[in-house]
């Protein structure tokens, strides 16, 4: 019994009564004393929201200003901080109209980064952006890479690899591009450029470089005397006097990897030193550009 008593104040639906003991309470009675403390509690967070939503859209028009001032043509804009720099990528990504080009070097991206690209990847290609990305053959190995290849071109994107990139580029709609800041500098932001001679410049780098591409499903041709893309990149580096870690880097590749690439075309060359396979290969013209 006093167990009950207990739960029934407890809910407010036993009063003291001024004559001692206790009274019942009505239910609506009762519901109304324990949550007027809460519906206050939620009429004072709503008009914070409110006016939280009235100063963000009094921001407005000083987003629309700074933004007509980073659309402003012959300009390069320094973004500084990863944070800034995505925010800046992310707004491009939204209001990219016409095409993408992007250059990713190395072994492609991690899952993190896909996962947070995806997303605004698929909602370009629903508008019609023509989207092309070319990476580096190392990424072919990358399984989160390939699925998320595999999705951009299911979704009409285009997709290709090649041996060497010269660094990481988006140019959005061949009006701004955004490389990363310099070797020393990795990580801390970005370069935006629409200057449009710089502009012109990047844009016909990249084209040479998907032009010398492959399908990103492709496989390379594995059998007969000539060498395969990657083994022709190696032989070059090789004759620039480049050692396994050096080429690894430039390639996106892991230095073993390249070793037993070194080791199997000094075999097929039968050379006895690296000096003596680029000689042999450039003798069997697999150094020439034709």
């Amino acid at each position: 019994m006093v167990d009950a008593e207990f739960r029934l104040s407890a809910l407010g639906l036993l009063r003291p009564s001024p004559t001692g003991g206790q009274v019942a309470v009505s239910p609506e009675t009762a519901a109304d004393t324990l949550l007027a403390p809460m519906e206050q509690d939620i009429l004072q967070r709503r008009i914070a929201m409110a006016a939280t939503r009235a100063r963000l859209h009094a921001l407005s028009g000083d987003y629309l200003e700074a933004r007509s001032l980073r659309s402003a043509k012959s300009s390069i804009e320094i973004v500084e901080g990863t944070e800034n720099a995505r925010a800046v990528i992310d707004d491009l990504a939204r209001t990219c109209a016409e095409s993408l080009d992007a250059l990713v070097p190395g072994s492609g991206l991690d899952e993190v980064a896909v996962k947070a690209a995806t997303p605004l990847d698929m909602e370009m290609l629903e508008r019609g952006v023509k989207m092309r990305s070319l990476f580096q053959h190392s990424a072919r190995k990358n399984r989160v890479q390939v699925r998320h290849a595999a999705l951009l071109t299911s979704a009409g994107g285009q997709v290709r690899s090649t041996s060497v990139l010269p660094s990481r580029m988006l140019i959005y709609d061949g009006g701004c591009a955004v490389i990363p800041l310099g070797p020393e500098r990795v990580g801390v932001g970005a370069a935006l450029i629409r200057d449009p001679t710089v502009l012109g410049f990047l844009q016909r780098l990249f084209e040479h470089y998907w032009d010398r591409a492959l399908d990103f499903a492709e496989e390379e041709q594995r059998d007969g005397p000539e060498p395969t893309e990657v083994e022709r990149d190696v032989l070059l580096l090789m004759a620039a006097g480049k050692k396994d870690e050096a080429i690894a880097h430039q390639l996106g590749m892991s230095p073993r990897s390249v070793s037993r690439i070194v080791a199997r075309l000094m075999e097929r060359l039968d050379a006895e030193s690296r000096f003596q396979a680029g000689a042999r290969a450039a003798l069997n013209g697999w150094l020439s550009d034709d």
